[in-house]
């Protein structure tokens, strides 16, 4: 497989990586400690069009494939993990969903200010009660005339505490389970709309995570985005891209673990010779960059699969590559930051060294987006239907 990307994509690459050095890089472990992103930086980040990477231009995008969007995700990943999880929660499961769902009203009124960071969007789909068993999800949506009238709450958003816009899944019909949820575009501004909390995590402090609650919200017939009941179509459509998506993160999490662990072993002296001339640690190094350099083979091979799919190739493929890269890439990361503590030793342990701030971020990418057991239920389903 040709990883070799493109001028375009070779550009793309350069200019977020001096993004992130620049603008992020200097304050990531204010970033971690006051657990906020800079003032200013969505709207930053929309003038340099990392937002609408991968929409379409009609909008204000670039509408480039999902092999470069995987590309800004892992750069973004190596500096500020939260930082690339709130980005992917706002481009990918709010704008890129909407993109490809909505009618052109819905899009001619949303994508344009997704684009340009003017509005932050979110995802509301895990509750409660109802993580990976997504299809038992208890918020309601009633009909009212013009209007439906939703119920419910949504628990660990990324970026509810902060969103203008969330895409929010609701049961319109409890007796038909899957077949009876419906996607729906909720601003923040419907009346009975509102935020109970933002939740203090361990990692990706930073990207702000929060609970919505919908208490008789009323949401415009004109805002339900596909079919009525066709909620699962809108949730599955993506789901592919998302594993790769969250892939190219912790892969970019891994690098960092890696860069972080190689510079400290060349400097860091004991037994007068630096702790890299250890046997042991050079296990360490070696292990870390072999199952780094596998795993970037095995996303990159899933986001290229994911681009041949959009242009009408076959699926069924894409569900268990895009499944595997997420769950070894996923474990890959919390390996080497693992070893990368542990090469730190007494330093990695303090909260002041960024590779503290890694072990704490990486645990997310095992749990979110389908945890790792679910990631195995899935490809051995899939194995099973060949």
């Amino acid at each position: 497989m040709d990883l070799e990307w493109t001028r375009e994509q070779k550009m793309i690459e350069k200019n977020v990586r001096e993004f992130m050095l620049k603008e992020i890089a200097p304050v990531a472990e204010e970033i971690d400690r006051e657990d906020r992103l800079p003032d200013g930086i969505w709207r930053k980040m929309g003038d340099l069009g990392f937002l609408g990477l991968s929409l379409p231009e009609t909008y204000g995008g670039f509408a480039t494939d999902t092999v470069t969007f995987t590309i800004m995700m892992e750069q973004m990943g190596r500096i500020c993990p939260a930082l690339a999880l709130s980005v992917g929660a706002h481009a990918n499961l709010c704008a890129h969903n909407l993109e490809r769902n909505g009618n052109e009203a819905q899009k001619q009124k949303y994508l344009p200010r997704l684009i340009s960071g003017e509005l932050i969007g979110c995802l509301g789909l895990t509750e409660p009660d109802a993580g990976s068993d997504a299809v038992g999800i208890q918020t309601t949506a009633e009909r009212d005339g013009d209007d439906f009238i939703l119920n419910g709450s949504k628990m660990f958003i990324t970026n509810g505490p902060e969103a203008g816009l969330a895409l929010v899944y609701a049961k319109t019909d409890m007796e038909k389970r899957a077949r009876g949820i419906t996607a729906f575009l909720v601003e923040k501004t419907f009346p009975g709309y509102s935020i109970s909390k933002k939740l203090d995590k361990m990692g990706h402090r930073g990207s702000a995570t929060g609970e919505l609650v919908f208490s008789n919200c009323r949401v415009p017939a004109e805002n339900v985005l596909g079919e009525i009941d066709m909620g699962v179509r809108v949730m599955m459509n993506g789901l592919d891209v998302e594993r790769v998506i969250v892939a190219g993160m912790a892969l970019g999490l891994a690098e960092s673990a890696l860069e972080l662990s190689l510079d400290y072993a060349r400097k860091r002296h004991q037994f007068g010779q630096p702790i890299g001339s250890f046997q042991l640690v050079k296990a360490k190094l070696a292990n870390m960059y072999t199952e780094i350099e596998a795993a970037r083979g095995l996303v990159y091979r899933a986001a290229r699969l994911a681009d041949r799919s959009e242009r009408g190739g076959k699926g069924t493929e894409l569900h268990k590559l895009a499944g595997a890269a997420v769950l070894f890439t996923a474990e890959v990361a919390s390996r080497a930051v693992t070893d990368a503590v542990q090469i730190h030793g007494g330093y990695g342990y303090m909260l002041e060294y960024a590779v503290n701030r890694l072990y704490r971020d990486s645990k997310l990418y095992e749990i979110g987006a389908g945890t790792s057991e679910i990631r195995r239920i899935l490809i051995a389903d899939e194995l099973l239907k060949q």
